[in-house]
């Protein structure tokens, strides 16, 4: 039986790319060895991580006076660097908290400098309130903001407006997904494992000017200016990670780039929602429809005890990790690039004959 996989994170990767891993494992580029045999300083190598950024800068039309690196840690290692590097400035930043992954982000950061929370404080995330109640500080060093929360289904479906102050993106559930100006961003992150590669690598892209003045505290193998001057090879990075990565980014632009991406995030994900809401409440969403995630469909059912029964049935066809995050329960759907729309076509065949069988 095949295997559809949902899970949030350490994610699907296409199959191509995965086809591709699998031909190339022992024998990368034609030198015999595999990628993750190999020094991080021989030429060969250089030119694999010359392409990647190459990749990347193309993919996403990120600008000259941007740096593009690669550091280890995952997001949450960023959520400490973010601030490391940045709150130098003024030794405050303002964090927008839209669910869990900002509000962790926003405690890190507070062991760095003052965080201004710049929304209402709340106990339920289910979209982004309304510009009229932001607080905004003039003088932080930069603002933060998680543009995907993959635990509660919240996703921004703008750029907020903060005027001359750095802007700072979490990215890394939905990166390669949809088109977006880097201009207006001071740094963007994205740990690989959602939507761009394995686990063990996260993507910086950093404009040159908010670069060269971390905090003294800071370790180097956190530090933006350095691991940005040397290209990611300060220390021995992570070649298999790296590796992996420059293939989905290969893979995103031979299917179409953003562009097809973009419209493919919007199909699925309306396919999951639209069966939720014809479902007269037995699938409930708590995010509000403008703000639901197009990466991870979050939902209950109306009778709990059913949540157990719907995973199970799902497991027998083949569909896993659809279990909500433990801090919420529920169902999540992840809907990265790597799901295709017969795979989402399954799984809204299933939500609709499992809510026939068990409506009330």
């Amino acid at each position: 039986m095949s295997v559809i996989n949902f899970g949030a994170g350490p994610a699907k990767l296409p199959r191509e790319v995965m086809l591709k891993v699998k031909d190339e494992l022992l024998d990368f580029d034609g030198q015999g060895i595999s990628i993750m045999e190999m020094s991080h300083r021989c030429p060969e190598y250089d030119r694999f991580n010359n392409k990647i950024e190459q990749l990347v800068r193309e993919q996403l039309s990120v600008p000259d006076n941007y740096k593009i690196f690669f550091l280890q840690g995952g997001g949450t290692a960023l959520f400490a660097a973010v601030a490391m590097n940045l709150m130098g400035r003024t030794g405050t930043a303002d964090y927008f908290v839209t669910g869990s992954w900002s509000a962790k982000a926003a405690k890190e950061a507070a062991k760095y400098g003052k965080v201004n929370l710049v929304l209402p404080k709340t106990d339920q995330y289910i979209g982004v309130p309304d510009k009229s109640t932001w607080n905004l500080s003039p003088n932080a060093s930069y603002v933060y903001y998680c543009d995907n929360e993959t635990i509660h289904g919240v996703e921004f479906p703008f750029i907020p407006e903060v005027g001359d102050v750095p802007l700072v993106a979490d990215m890394s559930s939905n990166i390669l997904t949809r088109r977006f100006d880097v201009s207006k961003f001071g740094v963007i992150f994205a740990a690989a494992q959602k939507n761009i590669g394995p686990p063990g690598v996260v993507l910086v892209i950093a404009r040159e000017d908010l670069l060269g003045n971390p905090l003294p505290i800071t370790p180097l193998v956190m530090d933006f200016t350095v691991n940005a001057k040397d290209k990611s090879v300060h220390n021995t990075p992570p070649t298999f990670s790296f590796y992996v990565l420059g293939l989905v980014f290969e893979w995103c632009k031979a299917f179409g780039g953003l562009d097809e991406m973009e419209k493919k995030a919007k199909w699925k994900s309306e396919a999951v929602y639209d069966v939720i809401n014809r479902s007269n409440g037995f699938y409930s969403c708590l995010v509000k429809p403008e703000y639901r995630s197009k990466m991870n469909a979050t939902f209950k059912i109306r009778v709990p005890e059913l949540e157990a029964q719907f995973l199970s049935e799902a497991k027998k066809l083949g569909m896993i990790q659809l279990k909500g995050h433990r801090s919420v329960g529920g169902i999540r759907v992840s809907l990265y690039n790597a799901i295709t729309l017969d795979e989402v076509k399954v799984l809204v065949k299933f939500m609709e004959e499992f809510y026939n069988k068990n409506k009330i």
